[in-house]
């Protein structure tokens, strides 16, 4: 089985996390890659249904990521 692109995010959050690390975050070069390469292909009209799954499914984790960020810097920014 493939590697998601979401997959990533699922394994930071699932090891544990510090606000610290949370604001830290980033995905790697070749999940950026692959997340790009689904923009591309879904606004061509040559996404798959699973691949349009995969793009929907790494969208909805990014949006929580970056809420969990904005939360993640309120607590850092508590504890100075």
């Amino acid at each position: 089985m493939a590697t998601k692109s979401y997959d990533e995010i699922i394994d930071f959050i699932a090891a544990g996390t510090t606000p610290e690390s949370v604001v830290a975050f980033r995905p790697s070069d070749g999940v950026q890659q692959r997340v790009a390469e689904l923009v591309e292909r879904s606004k061509d009209g040559s996404i798959s249904s699973e691949e349009q799954s995969e793009l929907d499914d790494y969208l909805q984790l990014e949006h929580i990521m970056i809420m969990a960020k904005a939360r993640a810097r309120q607590h850092t920014q508590l504890v100075k």
